[in-house]
């Protein structure tokens, strides 16, 4: 006789367990983000050099990271889809698709990292670069952990055919790691 396991089924709020632990790191991680975009903000308007500083980030490379985030996340919502229809090989299919754009979001991080390195841009070079090597990196961090994640949910629940939920969960992470970019983008690249 197979016992349920408690911590995925009771529920005093009526939202699955799961679920609502995900909101809660999502509600920590915006006081992180928040914190850290509106001391930068602040920074901005105080100190007019920013903007010197903020001339030197790649524009192009911020672009196209926006499309990876943006197309993974499409690719997540249908893997999510998928998921509930119970179609486990379109559900990997698409989880795998989400994976490998932040793949290439990761790896354009990276070439633009050593690119700004090697221009004497570095975490010590000025209080914009410090700001954007955090924020960026923190982001980075947070896309790596989805990837990681996402990659254990396809392989060890949706190949099994077990824990659909939690395609739903990590699309959950996976939309708020996008939405934080798409504020990093404009006040780090655009906003010169």
């Amino acid at each position: 006789m197979g016992h349920k396991i408690i911590a995925t089924g009771r529920s005093a709020t009526g939202i699955p367990t799961g679920r609502l632990a995900v909101w809660w790191v999502i509600a920590s991680e915006i006081v992180i983000f928040g914190g850290l975009i509106a001391t930068y903000l602040l920074n901005r308007f105080l100190h007019g050099s920013w903007a010197e500083s903020a001339a030197y980030t790649n524009t192009f490379i911020g672009g196209a990271n926006t499309f990876w985030l943006l197309t993974s996340s499409y690719f997540v919502v249908l893997a999510h889809s998928a998921a509930e229809k119970r179609d486990a090989k379109t559900a990997r299919k698409y989880l795998w698709y989400t994976i490998g754009l932040g793949g290439m979001f990761m790896g354009f991080k990276s070439y633009e990292y050593a690119t700004e390195i090697s221009h004497g841009f570095t975490l010590f070079t000025s209080n914009f670069w410090s700001f954007y090597y955090t924020a960026t990196g923190l982001h980075g961090f947070h896309v790596l952990c989805g990837m990681v994640i996402m990659a254990i949910i396809a392989e060890n629940d949706i190949k099994k055919e077990r824990n659909w939920h939690r395609v739903e969960n990590i699309g959950l992470y996976w939309h708020f790691v996008d939405i934080v970019w798409i504020f990093l983008f404009p006040l780090l690249y655009i906003a010169k």
